[in-house]
């Protein structure tokens, strides 16, 4: 279990290697894949802007090295420099900061190519999928979840950029048919791989997020709603993953029992406090208000009247709420 006093620790760690190898090591590589591995495994511990903060001044330690290292240790230290930038993409995603994302994961899919780790390229090219996504820029979403495809090793990492990268774009683009047989592959191949946890993991939950949203996209709704339950019965309480199952759910909801969808949000934002609320799940928190918008039923009211008054995760000048 990590702590907030054990998050900063890494970090001097990792300053601690460099000051004894400063031109790099067999050590500083392991002790960075270590790093990298801690971050991504407690990735939804940590309130984004704290973990960004951390996850950057690591990344800047091992880039003092890497200059004066070796060529086989340059290229792991390059190695994990690539997996933290896409840490920081993500990071900077759930940050509302696209711009951002957008240029550190480009740099980790670079990192990935150059350094010959396809699983770094695959993840970074469905993390810009996800951005592309997000600005309804579907034929890039499109590009990257399709390059993202042909680097991804087979079976799970396949699951997952079908499931996260592809689909959204083909529901998003209405091409039902298409979207089918994505799920339909992706389900088939988590029937039968073990999961793997943290950030650059992929597990039922966030599977079964990914389906139920795309099931909202195209309208289905008692879909959408069913397999958003199968997500928050596979996702830990009070998680992101649960927040997002729970609230893909309100959405499902929220045309047929508009007091429940509400109620559940409400219940969402007396639970979480507002700097652990990622910038998707304000945006899923958004879309939910503004279907909400003509009701007049008092938790609807209630729901406006809290996400109106909701803090920003991110001060004017730039610090952390």
């Amino acid at each position: 279990m990590t702590t907030a006093s054990g998050l900063p620790a890494i970090r001097e760690s990792v300053q601690w290697a460099v000051l004894d190898a400063p031109g790099g090591s067999p050590a500083l590589v392991a002790l960075a894949e270590a790093a990298v591995e801690h971050y991504a495994l407690n990735y939804s511990k940590h309130p984004p802007a704290v973990l960004l903060e951390e996850v950057r001044g690591t990344r800047n330690l091992l880039s003092t090295a890497t200059a004066a290292a070796d060529r086989e240790t340059e290229r792991g230290l390059r190695r994990q420099v690539g997996w933290l930038s896409a840490l920081l993409g993500n990071l900077s995603y759930h940050l509302d900061d696209r711009a951002g994302a957008r240029t550190h994961l480009t740099l980790a899919g670079a990192l990935g190519e150059s350094t010959q780790e396809p699983a770094l390229t695959a993840w970074a090219s469905g993390a810009l999928a996800m951005v592309a996504t997000a600005r309804q820029d579907w034929d890039h979403a499109r590009l990257h979840a399709e390059y993202g495809l042909q680097h991804a090793p087979q079976g799970l990492r396949r699951a997952q950029l079908l499931g996260w990268a592809l689909l959204p774009t083909l529901a998003a683009l209405q091409r039902a048919e298409e979207a089918d047989d994505v799920v339909s592959e992706s389900d088939e191949i988590m029937r039968s791989v073990a999961e793997l946890p943290g950030r650059f993991g992929y597990d039922r939950a966030e599977h079964r997020l990914h389906v139920a949203e795309a099931y909202l996209t195209l309208e289905r709704f008692d879909r959408a709603a069913a397999v958003a339950h199968e997500s928050i019965a596979a996702a830990p309480d009070q998680t992101p993953a649960w927040v997002a199952a729970t609230l893909v759910l309100a959405l499902a909801e929220a045309r047929d029992t508009p007091d429940q969808a509400a109620t559940r949000a409400l219940g969402v934002l007396d639970l979480i406090p507002p700097p652990r609320l990622r910038a998707t799940a304000r945006n899923r928190l958004t879309r939910l208000g503004h279907l909400l918008d003509s009701s007049t039923i008092a938790s609807a009211t209630e729901l406006a009247e809290r996400l109106r008054t909701l803090p920003a995760p991110i001060r004017a000048d730039g610090t952390a709420a």
